[in-house]
């Protein structure tokens, strides 16, 4: 069964503090259904001193949040949206709900080349 979020796809924490962020995905933490998101939940994590940093401190980072909390942004209509899996070509893509059009790196490339035409057209 095909990963309703992946690494690298932008999201939009739809619940918890942080409620309206978004970012890119950072990381997923399968074993415990929470994802990583670039510039959400910012903990500081307290360093002790050490020959790589003498001087020791804080520095912010960021926490993982339950998956659940975090909806894929649709290409079409730039608002979060549900997942749906459809075979495309032979392949098993993920397409968004709200407008149809396909999810992640690929989709992204498609997307960016349907407007490089559309400027050259005009």
């Amino acid at each position: 069964m095909p990963k309703r979020i992946r690494r690298g796809d932008l999201v939009a924490v739809v619940s918890g503090d942080d409620r309206g962020k978004r970012g890119r995905v950072l990381r997923l933490v399968p074993e415990k259904n929470r994802v990583v998101v670039e510039g959400v939940n910012l903990v500081f994590k307290h360093l002790r001193r050490s020959q790589q940093n003498p001087q020791g401190g804080r520095v912010r980072r960021e926490a993982a949040i339950a998956i659940s909390n975090v909806m894929p942004i649709d290409p079409e209509s730039n608002k979060p949206t549900r997942v749906a899996s459809k075979v495309v070509d032979g392949r098993r893509t993920r397409v968004a709900r709200r407008t149809g059009s396909a999810l992640g790196a690929q989709a992204a490339k498609a997307q960016a080349a349907k407007k490089t035409k559309k400027d050259e057209e005009e």
